[in-house]
């Protein structure tokens, strides 16, 4: 179970940082962001969920 929840947290960490690259932010902004989601990958996770750089939107003004 244990090697479960690892991958999931492993899946989720990869999502992010991806989403992190691809957000509109700055490039200090998506090291800071990615540095925080590896090395602390639960609880980085949830406050880029709740804080991070989003993705950048389809329709830019």
């Amino acid at each position: 179970m244990e090697g479960l929840i690892g991958l999931v947290i492993l899946a989720l960490d990869i999502y992010a940082i991806v989403q992190i690259v691809g957000s509109g932010a700055s490039t200090g902004a998506k090291i800071g962001w990615s540095l925080l989601v590896l090395l602390l990958p639960v609880v980085g996770l949830i406050i880029w969920a709740f804080a991070g750089p989003r993705g950048r939107s389809a329709v830019s003004i």
